[in-house]
């Protein structure tokens, strides 16, 4: 118990501060990828927090087409430090395969949940407040569009209603209940 005092904080702490930064690094690639607006204030920011690692990142790692590989590397080293981080705190033993293996689930997961939310909160943004602009409602729209214009073309507009975000919500819950779990397993292994 004594252990457990000092432990959990700490382990609060290496996960929200690494947790941040790796959704600041998450959402930077995505919008990239996404071709979202450069000038936006929130991409903007999202460039200024992440660029210290990543300038000098990108002179030893080229990008990929449209794939940002210097983000992914960072993105994947910073969760396997921090999982390393947490298991040594917790005298756990640990393997590198295993490490990276439950790092790459994690990244799938923090990857869906941003997409989940991100989709949840352009519904919620839609019944309270529809039709205002908002730097980050425009960015929410470049993320989303690309998971909800195939659902769109599945199940189009009903009566005025867009089912499309239903059908995504759905879909990546369903993506999570599918590939996570297999990845946790074979991690411990």
């Amino acid at each position: 118990m004594g252990n457990n005092y000092v432990t959990n904080p700490i382990e609060f702490l290496i996960n929200t501060l690494f947790g941040l930064y790796i959704l600041l690094i998450m959402l930077r690639f995505l919008l990239a990828v996404v071709r979202a607006d450069f000038y936006n204030p929130v991409s903007q920011f999202l460039v200024k927090a992440t660029n210290p690692p990543l300038l000098p990142l990108r002179r030893i790692i080229p990008g990929f087409g449209k794939i940002d590989t210097a983000s992914l590397v960072l993105m994947l080293a910073l969760q396997m430090l921090m999982l390393l981080l947490i298991v040594l705190l917790r005298g756990v033993p640990v393997s590198i395969t295993g490490l990276l293996i439950l790092s790459l689930a994690e990244l799938i997961g923090l990857l869906l949940n941003v997409f989940l939310f991100s989709i949840f909160i352009q519904i919620i943004i839609s019944w309270v407040n529809p039709g205002t602009y908002n730097p980050v409602i425009s960015l929410l729209y470049s993320l989303t569009e690309p998971v909800l214009r195939p659902c769109r073309r599945l199940i189009p507009p009903i009566s005025g209603l867009d089912l499309s975000p239903l059908v995504a919500l759905i879909g990546i819950q369903l993506a999570k209940m599918l590939l996570l779990p297999p990845l946790h397993q074979l991690a411990t292994l």
